[in-house]
């Protein structure tokens, strides 16, 4: 009987082990994009909360200049990012079970969803600068277009790095096996999807 107290009493104290596996990764991707990645979102951190420090004490300037931004090309381009996000998602997953063919197109539809953030993004600075909003009108547009134009480099940059992921799994450079440079890639262009999320309640809709 006591041995089977013991026993009891052993099962229940027992120390779960958390050891992962040896080719378990922790992050997706390389951890030299994960370093980049946090050193860009560390710098918009602090675009992010000077725009809000500066915006509180200057309501009135903000709150004229949110009215001439046009909110509707700014949803466009939310539901673009967001569509291309989910196509690179796909991409990923194809590329996991195999599928490099399949990975290839998703990455594609996903920069086609891309040139419709560029397009509507570029028709958006063209009005704005037709109408006379430049970076010298007040300190609402230079915030603007310092937020705007930094985070639109880092668009274009993203499809650089998509485009460069689709071409390597079209030559079959990647598989299920090796695949981290597709999570790499598709890691950094879910930052730029999640720094415009937050970009565009902050910029267009916030008042």
């Amino acid at each position: 009987m006591f041995t089977v107290f013991k026993g009891s009493m052993s099962f229940l104290f027992q120390i779960p082990s958390f050891k992962k596996p040896l080719n378990q990764r922790p992050l997706p991707g390389d951890l030299a994009i994960w370093i980049f990645i946090l050193a860009e979102l560390g710098v918009f951190s602090i675009f992010f909360i000077s725009y809000a420090f500066v915006r509180m004490n200057n309501l009135e300037m903000f709150t004229e200049g949110y009215a001439h931004l046009n909110r509707v090309a700014g949803t466009i381009n939310t539901l673009a990012l967001i569509t291309s996000s989910y196509f690179v998602v796909r991409g990923v997953i194809a590329i996991k079970e195999d599928k490099t063919q399949a990975c290839v197109f998703w990455i594609r539809l996903a920069l086609l969803a891309a040139l419709v953030y560029v397009g509507v993004k570029g028709w958006e600075y063209s009005e704005a600068f037709g109408a006379g909003y430049t970076l010298h009108t007040n300190t609402f547009y230079m915030f603007y277009y310092l937020l705007t134009f930094f985070h639109f480099a880092h668009v274009i940059l993203g499809m650089v790095i998509l485009w460069c992921v689709a071409q390597k799994a079209k030559r079959g450079e990647y598989s299920a096996e090796d695949h981290a440079g597709v999570e790499s890639g598709a890691s950094y262009w879910h930052m730029v999807d999640l720094l415009w999320i937050v970009l565009f309640p902050l910029v267009y809709v916030m008042h």
